[in-house]
């Protein structure tokens, strides 16, 4: 079995601070090859995107939570997906709200406007997808408003989700990390997204 990365991905650092809460330990492969993936993991996994899980039997399980729902079932504690149905539900919802906000609000910045990713508006099957600049804009909101809403929330709770650490800070954290690749910040007057950040950032997990 072996994880494979690439360099500081937020995807695949979503799942070694997982796996690092968990004390799981792994062999991890870098597929990258500079700026983009290896041609041979292009070969080897017809998504092209990391990270992706290979198990003994050659199985390929690709996507950052699908990966961390597989190691919830072999190994259940510490809980990070909840310990109860009310638990369960909350951090599934703040966890999608952080992938489809934040993480994706970035991607669509980084991806339509940085020369690095011409042809690459998408990261899927390595196929050619032109930039779309006006969808940094898009992007742009969908970060504000996960901003919005996490300071919201954040002015009752501990975590992103309750009183518990779970994927969705997981999430949270490499989204808002990500986002300095384009130049964003969280805003001064976001204190209590702040506050959870100076937390959950100085987790040992964390510095994966």
């Amino acid at each position: 079995m072996k994880l494979h990365v690439w360099g500081r991905a937020p995807n695949p650092r979503r799942v070694k601070i997982y796996l690092a809460e968990k004390g799981i330990e792994l062999p991890m492969e870098d597929a990258g090859d500079g700026p983009t993936l290896s041609a041979d993991y292009y070969k080897s996994y017809a998504m092209s995107t990391v990270p992706m899980l290979e198990l003994d039997d050659g199985t390929q399980i690709g996507e950052a939570m699908a990966i961390c729902r597989y190691f919830e079932s072999e190994r259940p504690e510490p809980a990070l997906f909840g310990s109860t149905s009310q638990e369960r539900g909350l951090v599934e919802m703040w966890e999608r709200r952080a992938y489809d906000l934040a993480l994706t609000g970035v991607a669509e910045v980084l991806r339509n406007t940085n020369p690095a990713f011409k042809d690459r508006g998408l990261p899927v099957y390595g196929d050619v997808v032109p930039q779309v600049p006006e969808l940094a804009e898009r992007g742009k909101w969908r970060i504000a408003k996960f901003l919005d809403l996490l300071d919201e929330q954040l002015a009752s709770n501990e975590f992103v989700a309750g009183d518990k650490y779970s994927v969705a800070d997981i999430t949270s954290l490499c989204a808002l990390d990500f986002a300095k690749v384009i130049k964003e910040r969280i805003p001064e007057d976001k204190k209590n997204v702040l506050r959870w950040h100076e937390s959950v950032a100085s987790r040992p997990s964390a510095s994966v």
